[in-house]
């Protein structure tokens, strides 16, 4: 398969920004990748994957990613006439878009392609309408379904289902059934579970593009407020708005660059995904498809993993990720994320961006801030919260809700190239 490597990234500051459009963020996540490639414009740019949820909600339902990238065009930054495709999959939409451009270059389709996410989530004066971009990633089809579903697993898990729009969203409700599932099963507690936001907020309290940056002792993280046994507010991501980028390329243009970019390229190893399901609390998740098929396509083990940024929307979904991702045995997330194994200077560093509860979660643009955090890990460039080893880092992304599963989850594995 033909290589392809990172050569540009960025991700703006996330954060409530109700003064910002959507144009003047993927104009400010853009032109930032372009720099960080070195490239004053995008001519050479063949393809484009504009990720995005909720646009619709203000009103632009349909070509978001032309409409965005118009100015842009007529300003001679960004080429005329190349296609571009409007990616969405909830939560893993940037992380979808990522996709598409990678197999733009893994099948000789483009020599350069652009991966960005744009999101705004936060509508100061219409609550309703954050609402509605996050009603969009469950069934509104047949809501029956999931009903029947949840009310079932309440039952079996020891905590019945009872949302409450007053406390967040319905989301929050299902995270906090499985973590009491797991609770039950395993013996994890609510203060491992405060123990591993404790840690994500400290490492947010180090990047500069986190929307929260305080620290927090897992005592102050429990003594917060509830939102759904177990989750406090601490525990669960927060609304925002952000945008992120990545432009991605050949080896044949990779060789045509500045030696100043090569040495700052980052191959993509494996990029997978995978489709949820309504599965029972005890059959492992999509992810742990997604990432075996990734350690596959890029002939690695587990162990093999430096670094991760994980898709922790609460801050259980770290202790049930590093499980799927195999870092750890099933049943044993909560001690490893307890153990500090997964802190900044442990052996596996995971969200060392401050991950979704604390760097923030503007849904279209996550999953590439993601990839943002790892190539800045891997290159050395992440500052006080730089990992002590970064050799090969691995992002995993969910999005939507099926069930207990995400509807879509991406894998991605980066890896740093040796110096010459």
């Amino acid at each position: 398969m033909p290589e392809v490597y990172v050569i540009g990234t960025a991700c703006t500051p996330f954060g409530k920004r109700p003064q910002t459009s959507f144009k003047a963020l993927t104009r400010e996540a853009y032109l930032a990748a372009l720099a960080d490639a070195g490239m004053a414009d995008g001519r050479d740019i063949a393809m484009a994957w504009f990720g995005n949820c909720g646009m619709g909600t203000f009103g632009q339902r349909n070509i978001r990613g032309q409409v965005c990238l118009s100015p842009l065009v007529r300003e001679g930054l960004f080429p005329e006439r190349i296609p571009t495709m409007n990616v969405e999959g909830g939560c893993a939409t940037a992380s979808q878009a990522l996709h598409g451009a990678w197999k733009d270059i893994a099948s000789g389709d483009a020599q350069l392609s652009l991966a960005i996410g744009v999101e705004k989530t936060f509508v100061p004066d219409d609550p309703a309408r954050t609402q509605e971009i996050f009603d969009g990633g469950i069934d509104q089809l047949d809501p029956g379904e999931w009903l029947a579903y949840y009310r079932d697993a309440g039952e079996v898990s020891g905590k019945p289902f009872q949302p409450d729009d007053k406390r967040g969203t319905i989301f929050m409700d299902t995270y906090a059934m499985q973590a009491a599932y797991h609770m039950k099963r395993y013996g994890t507690t609510q203060r491992q579970i405060a123990i591993g936001a404790a840690k994500n907020h400290h490492h947010g309290s180090l990047n500069p593009l986190a929307q929260y940056r305080f620290t927090m002792t897992a005592d102050e993280v429990l003594a917060d407020r509830p939102i759904s046994y177990p989750l406090t507010r601490s525990m669960c991501a927060p609304i925002g708005d952000g945008a992120a980028a990545a432009l991605v390329c050949s080896k044949d243009y990779l060789a045509s660059l500045p030696r100043g970019v090569r040495e700052r390229a980052v191959k993509i190893r494996a990029s997978t995904m995978s489709g949820g399901k309504y599965r029972s609390l005890d059959e492992p998740g999509l992810s742990r498809i997604a990432a075996d098929r990734a350690y596959k396509m890029a002939g690695i083990s587990p162990s093999d993993i430096d670094i991760a940024e994980v898709h922790d929307a609460t801050s259980f979904c770290e202790i049930y990720q590093v499980e799927m991702l195999r870092f750890c045995a099933e049943g044993q997330g909560g001690a490893y994320v307890a153990s500090g194994e997964t802190a900044l200077g442990g052996d596996r560093p995971v969200n060392l961006s401050g991950g979704l509860v604390s760097k923030g979660h503007p849904v279209g643009a996550t999953g590439l801030s993601m990839i943002h955090e790892l190539v800045l890990q891997l290159r050395g460039e992440a500052g006080e919260r730089q990992a002590k080893k970064a050799r090969l880092a691995l992002a995993e992304n969910g999005g939507g809700v099926v069930g207990f599963d995400e509807a879509a989850c991406a894998i991605t594995i980066l890896e740093r190239l040796e110096p010459n």
